[in-house]
Order: structure tokens, then sequence, then C-alpha cells
């Protein structure tokens, strides 16, 4: 199994909503269109087939001037799943997710890892001058870039998108992680793909990156960015029912439950209910694989409500999502001035819950 490579982009793409691709497009697609600059920036788009805003923003930059004038640098470009993007859907049932496949992934080796290791080393070869992977949240989020190292070039390229910044280390598997072993490289997050300022804010920011001919290589000013570290995932326990209405089941959710993301949350936070004498069915993995559930939540009567200040981001209300892949992740904020910035390698410890 290897994606298609074009050298050009077919007109008729240009015109397509995402859930279009698929009658022209046969799976994962390279697309390598030249530049004024040889050294080529790589932009993925539709890794997650219901996060629409990245082929949106490509669309509407490649229909721009650039349809008449030469694009200012190389950009090669990763169109990835257009089956699941025909369904509006962020992986088919069949599929793996996609932006967990990637050289490092800890899942179970097959076809599609295969695949996304040979897009590494055939993309790695043109020495691109970076990586940009787009996305969309399910849940209400400001606009923000994320990291999987604290170095200048990337905090720069993460800071020209969104002065919030995210620096995970958890899930693995994912593009930029496996790009940044050879590029600079960043994570955007878009917001809600049914809004269309993310598409707008993405290519306007393209065609900012596509312009520049280098990167700082100082680290950024401390007013440049919010600089925050994902500390746990929080998981839903997959065998009970759950959901966002009064028929929820065993675990019920405030409809409203995105509203708390980028919030710090305090000690007593609401976040569910149970409905049928379950015990606490949040789990929250730290990055370095150990269960702080503990020392996140506990359960008030029948809430389940925080035990000290959290921080969530990527918080959803879409059950689908809930069962795919997390409930939400954890963040702590991080100084700007933190005297050891370039350094920070080692996930932190929760401390343990006071009584």
């Amino acid at each position: 199994m290897q994606p298609a490579i074009l050298d050009h982009l077919p007109d008729a793409l240009l015109s397509l909503p995402a859930t279009e691709l698929h009658r022209h497009l046969d799976g994962p697609t390279l697309i390598h269109l030249p530049g004024r600059l040889p050294q080529p920036l790589f932009v993925s788009v539709l890794q997650h087939g219901n996060e629409t805003s990245g082929w949106e923003a490509v669309k509407r930059l490649l229909r721009s001037r650039y349809r008449r004038d030469p694009l200012p640098r190389s950009l090669i470009l990763l169109i990835a799943n257009v089956e699941a993007a025909a369904q509006v859907r962020r992986h088919l049932p069949d599929q793996p997710d996609f932006n967990r496949c990637w050289p490092g992934s800890e899942l179970e080796p097959g076809p599609w890892h295969r695949m996304f290791a040979w897009i590494c080393d055939h993309v790695r070869q043109f020495k691109p001058f970076a990586s940009i992977d787009i996305h969309n949240n399910t849940g209400e989020n400001p606009h923000y870039a994320a990291v999987n190292r604290i170095e200048a070039q990337r905090l720069h390229l993460a800071s020209m998108f969104s002065n919030t910044v995210i620096y995970f280390t958890q899930p693995s598997g994912v593009q930029s992680m496996a790009f940044g072993e050879f590029c600079p490289a960043v994570t955007l997050e878009c917001g809600l793909a049914a809004q269309t300022d993310g598409a707008d804010h993405a290519m306007a920011y393209l065609e900012h990156v596509l312009n520049l001919r280098e990167l700082p290589k100082a680290m950024p000013q401390p007013d440049d960015l919010e600089l925050f570290r994902m500390i746990a995932t929080v998981t839903v326990d997959q065998n009970l029912r759950f959901g966002f209405s009064e028929s929820a089941g065993d675990v019920w959710f405030p409809p409203d439950l995105d509203r708390l993301n980028f919030r710090e949350m305090p000690p007593g936070t609401r976040l569910a209910r149970l409905l049928n004498g379950h015990e606490n069915p949040l789990k929250a993995t730290s990055h370095e694989g150990g269960d702080v559930s503990a020392h996140c939540f506990r359960t008030h009567e029948r809430d389940i409500i925080t035990t000290r200040p959290l921080m969530p981001a990527m918080m959803t209300t879409d059950e689908q999502i809930i069962r795919q892949d997390c409930l939400c992740h954890l963040m702590e904020r991080l100084s700007p001035a933190h005297p050891v910035l370039e350094d920070i390698s080692d996930e932190p410890e929760l401390p343990e819950t006071q009584p």
C-alpha cells in the first residue's frame, strides 16, 4: 500500500468540498507543487475526515493569485483520509486513526503504518522547510498551535498562528512528532470545522509561512506566547452508557461541557453525574502511562467533581469522538520565562491529593 503521487493539483479538486474528494482520489495522495524557493513546505490535511478547515484553507490559497502566479515556496501537500471525509467521519470503522499511525506509533503495526512510514521517508529526502498538520476540534476551543519539542523554530512557527501554544508528547504516532525528527513541525487546531474563521485563519497562516525565507533561531520573547503543557488524557469507561441528555444511561455530562476548554477549573467543578450507582467512569492517564484519576477527580454524592485546579483542552460533546479518542486533555501552564524552557523533556508529576 502506497499513496498516489502527483506533480500537479488537478483543477477539478479546487472546486470540491472534502466530501467529494473520494470521487477523484483513490486514497491518501501526495501532491508536489513547485515554487520560487525549492525547499518545500509540507502540509497535511484531512488526517481526520471530519476536520475540513485544512482542505478549505488550501483550496482558497491555491484558487487565489497562485492559480496564475508561482508559489513563493514549493509545497508538498498530503490529502489523507478522503474515504472518511466522504462520510464526515474521523475515520471509518475498518480504519485506524491516521494520526496515530506515523513512525513512533505504539499501535500494532499494519499496512497503514507502513504507508505513513513510506511517506515520512519520501518527504524527508526533500529536506522540508517546515511541516504543518491542520486539524479541527469537536468542542469549543480557541485556535491554537501545538508542538512536540520546546525549541526556537517550532515555537516561532507555532506563535505565528496563535499566541496560545501547547506542548505535548502523547499520544504517540502523530504526524508532527514523526516529521519533527527532521524539520520544524507544528499542529494547528482551527476550532470547529463548521466555522469558516478556522479556514480563513489557516489560509492566511499558510501564505505567511510560504513567504518566509527562514525561521528565527532565538527563543521567542516571553510576551509572544502563552505556553501550556499537556499532562494527562481523560477517557470514559467504554463499558458504560453515557451521553449529554436525560436518557444518558449510566453517566450524564452537561451539554455545554466544552465551555470549560482553556479555563482553569477550580476544585469542586462538576464534570458529570452518575445515574446508576457506578464508580467514577473517568480515567486520567498521565503521559508516562500512570493512572492519576484519584489526583484529579472524586465522587461527591452522585457528582464527579475536580479535586484540584485543572485546565482542559479539546473537551468534546461528541459521543463518537469520546469513544474513538478521549473526553479531553488536561494541561498546566508553563511560564515562558521558565529557566530551563529549552530543555523540558520529563513529564510533570501530579501531587498527591490533600485531604
